[in-house]
């Protein structure tokens, strides 16, 4: 599958139209989280309109994955902490978000919500436990918003903005690939990445720029190749080899 993903839009809606535009041209595409923009002069309920019309046009041109972050999430009356209950709503057959489980193949995907306190901590934890069966015998994808402490695409410049549980839940479960977001700076900073190796799993967060196209990370799964690309540089990566990047373009 060649699988097209991006993160941390934050309704610049002209990276939406991007996206949108390249939608046909792969198997599924990911977004990884940071849909909404809590710093947005637009109100949030304006703003997930908008979002929720672009989802439907992406999700009828391919396969959609996608999974909250922490500008996505509201207080939800149903818990003590915020979810992304309007990302659930009457989303397309086609697409998929939090605490979803698909099976594509060989690929099995789990799409795990941002979280933020014990109860939704506690669904995820039951979630992979679930889905861990799920997945037995095929390569097993996480979409999650945050990457895990102690890995470079968790690192600011100036210091590990990792997630700490992801990490153990990593290492509980090997999962082939955790896709995400959520550190804007990591790929563009010393000792940064947007590729990253936590024992057996390869962790992904393709940063954020400016202007009318996103960065964004194409994973080809039978080739196990991926390749990011923002406006500085250009890269890939092999997925069958240790940790090696190379210029996308010599």
């Amino acid at each position: 599958m060649k699988l097209l993903l991006v993160a941390d839009l934050h309704y610049t809606l002209r990276q939406w139209d991007w996206v949108l535009s390249m939608g046909e041209r792969f198997d599924m595409v990911i977004i990884a989280g940071d849909l909404l923009d809590i710093a947005s002069i637009v109100p949030l309920e304006a703003q997930i309109v908008v979002i929720r019309k672009y989802l439907e046009r992406i999700a009828a041109k391919a396969p959609l994955l996608v999974a909250s972050g922490n500008h996505d999430v509201l207080e939800d009356p149903r818990l003590s902490e915020k979810t992304a209950a309007w990302l659930l709503d009457d989303l397309p057959a086609s697409a998929f978000s939090d605490g979803d489980g698909v099976a594509r193949d060989d690929l099995f995907f789990s799409v795990l919500p941002w979280w933020d306190g014990p109860e939704v901590r506690q669904q995820i934890e039951n979630q992979l436990a679930e889905q861990a069966e799920l997945a037995r015998g095929k390569r097993w994808i996480w979409v999650h918003h945050p990457p895990p402490m102690d890995t470079a695409v968790a690192w600011d410049g100036h210091r590990d903005r990792g997630d700490e549980i992801l990490r153990e839940w990593i290492q509980t479960y090997h999962p082939w690939l955790v896709l995400g977001g959520h550190i804007h700076n990591a790929p563009f900073v010393s000792r940064g990445s947007w590729i990253d190796l936590l024992g057996s799993t390869w962790i992904f967060n393709g940063g954020r720029q400016i202007g009318g196209v996103p960065t964004f990370t194409l994973i080809d799964t039978e080739k196990q190749e991926a390749s990011w690309v923002s406006m500085e540089n250009a890269e890939k990566a092999c997925l069958e080899e240790p940790l090696q990047r190379h210029p996308l373009v010599p």
